[in-house]
């Protein structure tokens, strides 16, 4: 599973953080950061979602009131 989270659209309400612990606050910018992941495009970022965190990262997603957050299966469809 592929998490890719853009930054730029985050407006910092830090819902994906009280979700999963792969968010962290990043207060200087106002917005949260996706732990250890690559930065692909200006600002989109992803990762692999470690395994037996699958639930918490889709909960993460989902709760993102401005959907920056997207979730990816091992074949590439879009989950969330």
């Amino acid at each position: 599973m592929k998490i890719e989270f853009d930054r730029y659209t985050c407006t910092g309400m830090f819902q994906c953080v009280h979700e999963w612990e792969g968010f962290q606050k990043n207060l200087k910018r106002g917005k949260a950061d996706l732990r250890d992941s690559i930065e692909e495009g200006e600002d989109i970022f992803i990762m692999e979602v470690p395994e037996g965190e699958e639930f918490e990262a889709e909960m993460a997603a989902r709760v993102c009131p401005v959907d920056a957050i997207k979730l990816y299966d091992d074949a590439g469809n879009k989950i969330v």
